[in-house]
C-alpha cells in the first residue's frame, strides 16, 4: 500500500491505495480515503495528522500481511479433470541464475546490441534462455527452445529467431566479452594479478571437416572444424578453445580457433586483446608445459607482465636434467637447513614427518641460448614431494595393471595415444629368423617403467619472478586445477560437446554462450561459499519445480534442503512456502531482475 495525494481548491486530499490485477492488467484501487489534514486532526483528535497517516498505513499493511499468512483452502474436485493442454508444472530454478544474469547487466548488453542491428526479436530473451538452458537442460538449440516452455516465464520468440540471434552474437563476440568483464567487477571481487591460460578442443557430430586451409583462413573462419588430435580421442572434426581464468577462479576471456592449430599460438592474440580491451597490464600468466613455448614466455617478459610455466624434466637437456634429479642441495621453506632427499625416509619417523613437505631448489638458466633463442634470464624451480611421488606411483601401478590385462587378453598393442595411456608400457618383439614369417609377441616393458619411476615426486617450473618467494610461486602454479575443472564443467555438466552446428559464426556464438554460462555458474558457486559441487547445484536447480494451483498460486514440488535454503538466502526471496500466491510470485520474478 502507498499514499496518494490529490490537490483541490480546498487543499491536499490524502488517499491510501494499492496495486491490483484486473483481467490480466495492472491497476490501482483506493483502500481508504483519509481526507484533508484539518479533517483528520479534528476527527481523530491528533496533533500531528501526518504521523497519524503513517501509523494508519502501517496498520493496514500489517493487516494485509496477516490476511496473506492465513491458511488457504483450495477447492478440488475428485471427479473433475484438469484443463486440457494447460501446463501445471514450471521450473523456477532459473530465477537464481536470472538474478546473476541481470547483475552482470547482460540485459543492457543485449539492448546495446539491438540498437546496432536491425531485427525485431528480443535479443535479451533469447540470450537469457540460451544461458539458462545450457546450465539447466543442455542440448541442441531446438531442445533449448522446447525446454524454455518449462520455465515459469514463457518464451516469446520462435526457434528460427535463435539461429538468427546466434549470428549476431558471433558478430559481437569481442564486445560481449569486454563488457561482461567490466560488469562482473561490480558483482564479484576479481583477482586479475594472476591469469591462468589453457586450451582444450570440442568435437562435432559429423564426419566432415570444413574445406578450408590454414593459409586461406581468416578471422571469420576461426571456428572452422578441422581434424586434429582430440583430448577425448574422438575421430571427429574439432574446434579449439583457449580460456583465460583469473586467480579467483572466474573465467576472464576466451578465444576460438581451428582444431588443427598449434595451441601455443593461441595465447598471445587473446592476451593482446586483454591488454587492449580489458585495460589490464600487470599480471602473471600461468600455463602448463604444453603452452610453455619460448615465444609465449618472451611475450610475458615485458613491462609489468610475468610468467610461471610448467616445464617437463624429461625433455630438458642432460645437464639440467641431472641437476633436477640430484638428491643433494634441497631446501625447505622456513628452514636454513640443506636437505638430501635420498635421506627423507631414513627412519619411519622421518618418513612420517617429511611426507607432506615440499622441498625445492632453484637456479638461473643462462640468459642466452642460441639454440632456443632465449634472450632473458629465467629461474628454474624444481620441487620434490614424497606425497606426490606416491601419487604418481599409485597411478602408474594402476596403468601397469591395465597393460597386463591387455597382454593376458591378447588385445595388446603399442599405439599409446597420450602420455597416460597404459599401452606405453607394452613393447613388441618379432620372433623368428625370417622377417616375413616372424611372429609378433608383446610383453611388459620393464625398462620403460623403471625409466619413468626416476621422475616420481619431481615437478619443475620456470619463471621470471626473481624477487618472489618460491612458496608463493608454487602456490600460484597449483591454482591451474581450477581451469581444468572449468573445462570439465563445460564438457560434462553443460554438455557443450558434441556440437551440432555447422556455420562458423553460429559455432562461435555457441561457445560464447557456454563461456557466459560458466561465468554465471562460477559466480553462483562463489556466492554460495564454494560449499557445494557443480553436480549438486545444477541438479538442485533442475529439480526446483512449482505446481500451479488453479488461479490461487504455486506449490513447491521440490525437496527443501540446506542448498535450497542457501540459494534463497543469497537472492533475497523465497519460493519454498507451502503456497506462493500469484501476486507474490510476480514480485519474486521482479526481484530476480533487480541489480
Amino acid at each position: 500500500m502507498r499514499l496518494k495525494t490529490n490537490k483541490t481548491k480546498r487543499g491536499v486530499c490524502y488517499y491510501i491505495i494499492r496495486s491490483v490485477n484486473k483481467n490480466g492488467k495492472s491497476s490501482t484501487e483506493t483502500v481508504e480515503k483519509l481526507g484533508y489534514l484539518d479533517d483528520i486532526k479534528e476527527q481523530y483528535g491528533c496533533d500531528d495528522p501526518m504521523l497519524w497517516i503513517e501509523q494508519r498505513m502501517d496498520f493496514l499493511n500489517e493487516q494485509e500481511r496477516t490476511e496473506k499468512n492465513k491458511k488457504v483452502l483450495i477447492p478440488l474436485d475428485a471427479n473433475a479433470l484438469i484443463p486440457s493442454d494447460a501446463q501445471q508444472s514450471f521450473n523456477i530454478g532459473y530465477l537464481f541464475l536470472q538474478k546473476i544474469y541481470y547483475e552482470l547487466k547482460l540485459d543492457l548488453i543485449c539492448a546495446h546490441i539491438s540498437k546496432r542491428h536491425a531485427f525485431k526479436y528480443d535479443m535479451n530473451e533469447i540470450m537469457s534462455r540460451l544461458i539458462f538452458g545450457r546450465i539447466l537442460f543442455p542440448g541442441s538449440k531446438l531442445s533449448t527452445y522446447r525446454q524454455s516452455f518449462d520455465l515459469l516465464e514463457q518464451p516469446n520468440f520462435q526457434y528460427h529467431q535463435i539461429q538468427r540471434a546466434l549470428s549476431v552474437i558471433a558478430e559481437e563476440f569481442g564486445t560481449i566479452q569486454t563488457k561482461l568483464y567490466k560488469n562482473s567487477t561490480d558483482v564479484i571481487d576479481r583477482k586479475t594479478g594472476v591469469l591462468y591460460y589453457d586450451c582444450t578442443n570440442f568435437y562435432f557430430e559429423t564426419e566432415y571437416e570444413d574445406p578450408i586451409s590454414n593459409a586461406d583462413a581468416d578471422e571469420n573462419d576461426i571456428a572452422a572444424r578441422k581434424y586434429a588430435h582430440s583430448k577425448q580421442h574422438q575421430p571427429s572434426p574439432l574446434v579449439q578453445m583457449g580460456l583465460f581464468m583469473d586467480y579467483s577462479g572466474m573465467p576472464l576471456a576466451m578465444c576460438l580457433d581451428r582444431g588443427n592449430k598449434n595451441e601455443q599460438l593461441t595465447l598471445i592474440p587473446l592476451e593482446e586483446k586483454i591488454l587492449q580491451d580489458f585495460e589490464l597490464s600487470r599480471f602473471i600468466v600461468c600455463t602448463d608445459a604444453g603452452l610453455s613455448s619460448v615465444n609465449n614466455r618472451k611475450f610475458n617478459n615485458f613491462g609489468e607482465r610475468s610468467f610461471i610455466s610448467t616445464i617437463s624434466i624429461k625433455e630438458m637437456k642432460k645437464k639440467q636434467k641431472e641437476w633436477c634429479l640430484d638428491p643433494s642441495e634441497w631446501h625447505l621453506e622456513g628452514s636454513n637447513e640443506i636437505f638430501a632427499i635420498s635421506h627423507l625416509e631414513d627412519t619411519e619417523e622421518d618418513a612420517k614427518e617429511n611426507y607432506e613437505k615440499i622441498f625445492y631448489k632453484e637456479c638461473i638458466i643462462d640468459g642466452y641460448d642460441e639454440e632456443r633463442d632465449i634472450s632473458f634470464d629465467q629461474i628454474l624451480i624444481v620441487t620434490y614431494s614424497l606425497k606426490y611421488r606416491d601419487y604418481l606411483r599409485r597411478t602408474r601401478e594402476a596403468q601397469v595393471e591395465r597393460a597386463q590385462k591387455l597382454l593376458d587378453s591378447g588385445r595388446a598393442t603399442t599405439d599409446a595415444k597420450n602420455q597416460n595411456d597404459c599401452r606405453r608400457f607394452i613393447k613388441k618383439k618379432a620372433v623368428g629368423k625370417d622377417k616375413q614369417d616372424a611372429a609378433i609377441s608383446y610383453s611388459l616393458d620393464n625398462d620403460a617403467i623403471q625409466k619413468e619411476q626416476k621422475y616420481d615426486g619431481f615437478y619443475a617450473v620456470v619463471t621470471n619472478l626473481a624477487e618472489t618467494d618460491v612458496s608463493d610461486i608454487i602456490k600460484v602454479n597449483k591454482g591451474r586445477w581450477e581451469i581444468e575443472e572449468s573445462f570439465r564443467i563445460m564438457k560434462n555438466d553443460f554438455l557443450s560437446r558434441p556440437v551440432y552446428l555447422s556455420l562458423s559464426e553460429r559455432i562461435k556464438a555457441h561457445f560464447l554462450t557456454c563461456f557466459i554460462s560458466l561465468l554465471v555458474y562460477r559466480i553462483l558457486e562463489r556466492k554460495l561459499g564454494c560449499q557445494y559441487t557443480c553436480g549438486n547445484i545444477v541438479d538442485t536447480l533442475r529439480k526446483m519445480n512449482m505446481t500451479k494451483v488453479k488461479d490461487i498460486g504455486y506449490i513447491p514440488s521440490y525437496t527443501r534442503t540446506g542448498l535450497t535454503d542457501a540459494l534463497h538466502e543469497n537472492v533475497g526471496f523465497r519460493t519454498d512456502y507451502e503456497i506462493t500466491r500469484d501476486k507474490a510470485m510476480k514480485g519474486i520474478i521482479r526481484k530476480s531482475k533487480q541489480r
